[in-house]
């Protein structure tokens, strides 16, 4: 390097940081295009790894909430729950001040003894009216025959009277025959009117079979109030139809309650995620496929699930105010259609999953 003019020394730099700056730019475009390959086979797997799958944002999890209330009115004497307790099916939450009920159960069982009482007495009378009137028939109708027979006597003797000679009888005689006779006639008028009014036995009787009949309909009647008056003094105690937790509560100790009052929530363990998925999505969702859900608020949690069924109507159609299309501004939006998947696994005791987190399911379309 020594031996060689000065002059072309420099010349000789210059060729050297050429070729290195070419040989670095090649190398860089290499390695720009080794980036780009493996993009695009990154990308290339995974729209072949997700070919198969649907997936949205548009999802929470969702499940019963049952709203507690009383059937009764009263003052609450005793809260036994509180915010977010965990209760079982037939635990109390409250309980109504149940004295008033108490007496009204005891009044109401009064009433029914009472209404019982008189339902004997006139079955008793039934039974009696019975026996009684058609032997007051027959009594009739043995008086009309001794009448009859009377008059027949008395008549008999009238004519023999009026038949002898006027020495061989009195005045007097005739008289007594005559008024014998007349008096006959009116005993057979007395015993034929006491057996028409003795004849309406089949009335009697159902005059008496109609006052069992009303008064074993207020035995029904007093019964049933009084089986109304316990039914309320149990719905004093409000109890737990179902397994969950306890929310939203607003009722206190001494809280006067009215029936039919939201008093608090009840969450059943019973979960459940709904997705709303765009309408392009459901080409090939079937029910049954399984779905791979992520959690937003446990990025760790796994559930897996399947799709248990698909709303017959998009989430729009049943608002309050459906969206009317015949107006001649339509604009096209793409709708969203409601799916309902089952978790089948994953879930665990010590996190609690509350409605209306937000999730992310991927179903599997094969």
């Amino acid at each position: 390097m020594d031996d060689l003019p000065r002059s072309v020394e420099p010349a000789l730099t210059t060729e050297a940081r050429y070729r290195q700056r070419r040989s670095r730019t090649i190398w860089a475009r290499l390695s720009l295009l080794f980036v780009l390959l493996a993009g695009a086979l990154v990308s290339v797997g995974y729209w072949y790894m997700t070919l198969d799958q649907v997936s949205t944002d548009d999802a929470y999890t969702d499940g019963q909430s049952i709203t507690v209330a009383p059937q009764v009115a009263g003052t609450v004497v005793a809260l036994e729950v509180t915010d977010n307790q965990r209760v079982k099916a037939g635990d109390t939450l409250i309980q109504i001040d149940p004295r008033a009920y108490a007496a009204a159960r005891d009044e109401a069982a009064a009433n029914l003894r009472i209404a019982e009482a008189q339902l004997d007495s006139a079955r008793l009378k039934l039974e009696t009216a019975r026996i009684e009137y058609p032997a007051r028939l027959a009594g009739a109708q043995a008086q009309l025959d001794a009448a009859t027979a009377m008059r027949f006597k008395a008549d008999a003797d009238a004519r023999r009277q009026l038949a002898l000679p006027r020495q061989a009888t009195t005045q007097q005689d005739i008289d007594a025959a005559t008024a014998s006779r007349r008096n006959a006639e009116a005993q057979v008028a007395q015993a034929q009117a006491a057996l028409q009014q003795a004849d309406m036995v089949r009335q009697f009787v159902a005059e008496s079979q109609a006052q069992v009949t009303q008064l074993e309909a207020q035995v029904a009647l007093a019964r049933a109030r009084l089986d109304q008056a316990a039914l309320n003094l149990s719905w004093t105690k409000v109890t737990a139809p179902q397994d969950g937790w306890v929310t939203r509560r607003n009722v206190e100790h001494g809280n006067y309650v009215q029936a039919g009052q939201a008093l608090m929530a009840l969450v059943t363990p019973d979960l459940w995620i709904t997705a709303n998925f765009k309408e392009s999505q459901l080409d090939r969702m079937r029910v049954g496929q399984k779905v791979d859900i992520r959690v937003d608020a446990y990025p760790d949690l796994q559930l897996t699930g399947h799709v248990d069924s698909i709303q017959s109507g998009s989430g729009s159609r049943f608002t309050a105010f459906p969206a009317e299309n015949a107006t001649g501004n339509f604009v096209k939006v793409v709708q969203r259609v409601p799916v309902k998947i089952v978790i089948d696994s994953g879930l665990q005791p010590d996190l609690p999953l509350p409605l209306g987190v937000s999730v992310e399911p991927t179903i599997r379309l094969k």
